[in-house]
Formats: structure tokens, C-alpha cells, sequence
């Protein structure tokens, strides 16, 4: 190990982060070894500098030093528990759309997406059961919240993964989510603007608006029909990706979704039969595609969720609302537009003055005849 290596990013790497490449092509360089490479600025992609963070494009050429022996102990592997039958088919009953570098899942509202101290059943748990024995794991480049069903996309391969996480990140994917929420919003159609931290002396369990500190945070609402004064079933769109931003804006202007108990308390259940669980589904995904094309799929609601839309007269074939292309401007993309507009008018202002200046001038010159 005393020499320096070179290596070349395939095409199943392409996009992935450099420390995950050396987690799957050279298990043996540890964390340690691959953080002293970039600090001491061994570490270089294509001759420049390079971090762990840094993704990497097929093509290009890895410098690797060489491992001192103390960090060439690789990590000890994580310990992945076979499935059972009944797991196995499980996990396939919830895949409703798949191609060679994507699956598509409708996950039903109580699974969680990912584990936890004190989460063992999740979606991340049954993923292996998705794809034979010898193939790359799935993984998700996304989530949804333990209550929340619908649509959840999970990448067959890192190159797909680094593409879809991407696509997230730019906000370039669009989620389409229907709810039942209580009462009816007196605007039919209407953006919800409002900043969200995490509540104080929650653990960070629970959200609220935060106009000072909070973080940017967007979501479009459409009324698709209305049950009396009772309760609206809308589409809802979130244009970021705060944690339970949908519950959060909806409760905060006075329609929170039915069941969530969480954020709206007693003010979240509708009497009679209707299900105390959250009302709330992804209905749609629609993404661009690592190969072309793209990702279009939606997703069946749950049983309560269907149930709810049949007792209260609502249907569902009136959910499916056109998407529009452009996301309407934010508040602080508004702002900069005027204050640019502002700024040019002003400098078309000075440029008349100066124009007026040089015409006067000229006109007061000359001599007494």
C-alpha cells in the first residue's frame, strides 16, 4: 500500500459524494483515512483538491495516497437481518411503478420511512426485499412522515440515487398531496408563505411558525370540493421541504388536517364515523427521469382515506388537478423583482437627466456677436 492509485468514476458512480464512492469501491480507506487524504490535500479529483463531500462525475480520475496501516482497517459492515416470506411480500405489494433505476411505492399511513431508537418496522428496513439477493440495494432519497401515505420513490442504484436526491434538493420535482382538512378556506386557491423552526422543548418533535427564525417555507392549497362548512378536501403542494410543513401551514390557518391531533388537538377530529387517523396522501410524483423522460405516477389512498371521501359526498375523480408548470414567485423572489425593477427606473431616471443637462448646455453656448 505504498504506492499512489489511480482510479476512474464509472457510470454507476456518477453524481455520488467521493466518501460514499470509497465506501463502495475501497471499503478498506476508513473515515479517518479519507478525511487526513483531503486535509492534507492528497486527496485530488482530476488534479485539484477534492473533500469528502465533493460528488464526482463519470470520467474523472481519483488520486488516492497511500493508507497508513492504522487506517486501513476498514469499518466493521452493518449487519442487514433476512426478511421473511411475509416481509418479502409485503414490501412487493406496496411497489407500484418500477424500471431499471427507480421503484415507486405507495406506502401505507403507520409505517415510518426510516428507523429510530424506537423504530424497527420501516420502509428502509424492507427495501432488500425489493430486488433479488446479488443486487444493489435500493435506497431512499426520500421520505414521508410515519402517518402520511402515498407515493415514495426509492433509487435502484447510487448513480439514480445522486439524481433523484438532486432533483429534491432543486426543488425540480413535484409532489402533489390530497388532504381533508376542517372547515373550509375562505380563498378557493391560495399560497401559504410562512416560516417554520422547530418548537422549543419538543426535542424537535414538533413544528411551528417562526416569522423571525424560521426557514423559508411554501405551500400551495387548492379546494377541490367542499362538505358544507364540515370540511374541504384539497390538494396541497408544498414548494419546500420543511418537516411536516403541510400539517404545519394548514393548522396555522385554521383548517388542520382531520386526525392531526399532533398539531391541532380536539380541533382535528370530525364526530360520526369518520376515521381519526391523518388525512393526509401523496397522491402524486412526478420526477425527471436519470435516463430521459420522465417519472409520473399516483398513488391509491388508503382505505380510512377513501372511506372518508365516500361519507363526506366527495370524488375523488375531482382530485386530479392539472399541475402548472411554474410555481408562482415567492415573497423574496417578489421582492427582488421590484427592487430591481426599482433599480432600473431609477437609472433610466438619471439617464433622462443627464440627456436633459446636455441639451440645455449646449443650447446656453456661445459668444456676443
Amino acid at each position: 500500500m505504498s504506492d499512489v492509485r489511480q482510479f476512474t468514476v464509472s457510470e454507476e458512480d456518477d453524481g455520488i459524494r467521493l466518501d460514499r464512492w470509497f465506501k463502495r469501491n475501497l471499503p478498506e480507506a476508513n473515515f479517518t483515512a479519507v478525511a487526513r487524504m483531503a486535509r492534507t490535500g492528497q486527496l485530488r479529483v482530476d488534479g485539484k483538491r477534492a473533500a469528502p463531500g465533493d460528488r464526482v462525475e463519470a470520467g474523472q480520475v481519483i488520486r488516492i495516497p497511500p493508507i497508513t496501516p492504522e487506517e486501513h482497517a476498514p469499518a466493521p459492515r452493518k449487519q442487514i437481518r433476512k426478511l421473511t416470506d411475509e416481509e418479502v411480500a409485503f414490501a412487493r405489494s406496496m411497489v407500484i411503478s418500477e424500471d431499471p433505476a427507480a421503484i415507486v411505492l405507495n406506502k401505507p399511513p403507520g409505517l415510518a420511512t426510516q428507523g429510530g431508537t424506537k423504530t424497527t418496522e420501516h420502509v428502509d428496513g424492507l427495501l432488500g426485499g425489493l430486488v433479488d439477493e446479488d443486487a444493489a440495494r435500493p435506497k431512499l432519497v426520500h421520505r414521508l412522515d410515519k402517518d402520511t401515505s402515498g407515493a415514495l420513490l426509492v433509487a435502484r442504484t447510487p448513480r439514480a440515487a445522486a439524481f433523484f436526491s438532486k432533483s429534491f434538493s432543486g426543488r425540480t420535482a413535484r409532489k402533489i398531496y390530497w388532504a381533508v382538512v376542517m372547515g373550509v378556506p375562505s380563498i378557493d386557491d391560495g399560497i401559504i408563505d410562512l416560516p417554520i423552526a422547530k418548537q422549543p422543548g419538543t426535542g424537535g418533535e414538533k413544528m411551528h411558525v417562526d416569522e423571525e427564525n424560521g426557514q423559508a417555507a411554501r405551500t400551495r392549497y387548492r379546494v377541490i370540493e367542499r362538505a358544507g362548512n364540515r370540511a374541504a378536501f384539497v390538494e396541497l403542494q408544498p414548494f419546500t421541504g420543511r418537516t411536516h410543513q403541510l400539517r404545519v401551514h394548514m393548522a396555522a390557518i385554521g383548517h388542520p388536517i382531520v386526525g392531526d391531533g399532533k398539531y391541532a388537538g380536539q380541533e382535528a377530529y370530525l364526530t360520526g364515523s369518520i376515521s381519526r387517523k391523518l388525512h393526509l396522501h401523496a397522491r402524486r410524483l412526478r420526477i425527471d427521469h436519470p435516463d430521459g423522460g420522465r417519472i409520473d405516477v399516483t398513488a391509491e389512498p388508503p382505505e380510512h382515506f377513501a372511506a372518508t371521501l365516500a361519507s363526506l359526498g366527495f370524488d375523488p375523480a375531482a382530485g386530479d388537478l392539472e399541475i402548472e408548470e411554474a410555481p408562482p414567485p415567492s415573497r423574496e423572489q417578489q421582492k427582488a423583482k421590484a427592487k430591481q425593477h426599482a433599480k432600473q427606473v431609477r437609472k433610466e431616471r438619471r439617464g433622462e437627466r443627464r440627456n436633459r443637462g446636455g441639451k440645455s448646455g449646449g443650447g446656453g453656448s456661445g459668444g456676443r456677436r
